[in-house]
C-alpha cells in the first residue's frame, strides 16, 4: 500500500485546495450589432438584438 514519506505542509494542501475556490472568469463578447460587451448566447442589454435581429425594441 502506498504511504506518504512526509507530511503534508498546510501551504501545501491549501495551493492545492485554492484553485476550486477560485471565480470562474466571466466570458464576455462583442455585440455585432452595436460593438458593446455582452455575454455569449444572450440578448443584448444595449441594443436588444440576438442573431441579428431585434428581440427587444429599447429606447
Amino acid at each position: 500500500m502506498a504511504v506518504p514519506k512526509r507530511k503534508t505542509s498546510k501551504q501545501r494542501r491549501n495551493k492545492r485546495r485554492a484553485s476550486s475556490y477560485r471565480l470562474n472568469k466571466v466570458t464576455l463578447v462583442e455585440c455585432p450589432n452595436c460593438h458593446e460587451t455582452k455575454m455569449p448566447h444572450r440578448v443584448c442589454p444595449s441594443c436588444g438584438y440576438y442573431d441579428g435581429k431585434e428581440v427587444i425594441a429599447m429606447d
